[in-house]
C-alpha cells in the first residue's frame, strides 16, 4: 500500500478550505469558550474519524439518510447548546470558572462535542468530498488528509474561544456563544426545509 503525498495535500487543502466557513466549526468555537477546549477538541476529533472512516469506506451511506431529519436533529442539538448557554449559572459557577475548575466533566463534555459535531457532518460538503475523493484516489492519503484538515480546523477554532474566554467576561462569552449556537440551529431548520 503507498502513501500519496499529492493525494493527502490535495484532499487536506480541500477540506480545510471548506470546514472553514461551516457551522461545526463555528460550533467548536463556542462550545470552546463555555467548556474545557482539549476536551472539546477529544470529541469533535473522534467524531471527525467516524465520519472520515464512514466517508472513505462507503461514501453514499449518509445518503441513505433522509436530510431532513439529520438537519432538524441538528438543529435541535444547536438549540439545546444555546439554552445551555444563554441560560447562564449562578455565582457559584462563575467562582470555580475563575479558581480553573471547570463546570462541566469530561464524558459531559466529550459526549456533546462529538454529538453535535457527529450529527452536523452528516452530508455535510466536507463528507461529501471526502467520499468523492476516495472513490477516486487512494483511500489512507484521502483519510488521513480530511481527518488532519477537520482536526486543524476544530483547534484553530477551539483556540480562538479559548482566546476570547480569557479577554472577554464569561457572561458575555456564554452570551455570543448562546447567539451563535442559536443561529446554528435557524441555519440547520433552514437547511432542512429549504434542501
Amino acid at each position: 500500500m503507498s502513501f500519496n503525498v499529492a493525494t493527502f495535500a490535495t484532499t487536506f487543502a480541500l477540506i480545510f478550505l471548506a470546514e472553514l466557513p461551516d457551522k461545526t466549526m463555528f460550533a467548536s468555537l463556542a462550545m470552546g469558550t463555555r467548556m474545557r477546549p482539549s476536551w472539546v477538541w477529544l470529541g469533535t476529533a473522534s467524531a471527525f474519524v467516524v465520519h472520515v472512516a464512514i466517508a472513505v469506506a462507503a461514501g453514499s451511506v449518509f445518503s441513505l439518510l433522509p436530510e431532513m431529519l439529520v438537519q432538524i436533529v441538528a438543529a435541535a442539538l444547536f438549540a439545546f447548546g444555546a439554552w445551555t448557554l444563554l441560560r447562564g449559572g449562578n455565582d457559584d459557577e462563575d467562582d470555580d470558572v475563575a479558581r480553573g475548575r471547570r463546570v462541566t466533566g469530561f464524558a459531559a463534555t466529550w459526549a456533546t462535542a462529538f454529538t453535535v459535531v457527529f450529527v452536523g457532518e452528516w452530508g455535510d460538503l466536507t463528507q461529501i468530498t471526502t467520499a468523492n475523493m476516495a472513490a477516486t484516489r487512494e483511500a489512507l492519503p484521502v483519510a488521513a488528509g480530511a481527518l488532519l484538515a477537520l482536526t486543524t480546523v476544530s483547534a484553530l477554532a477551539l483556540v480562538a474561544g479559548r482566546f476570547i474566554a480569557d479577554r472577554v467576561p464569561l457572561k458575555t462569552v456564554q452570551r455570543v456563544g448562546g447567539v451563535v449556537m442559536l443561529a446554528l440551529a435557524v441555519w440547520s431548520l433552514v437547511e432542512a426545509f429549504t434542501g
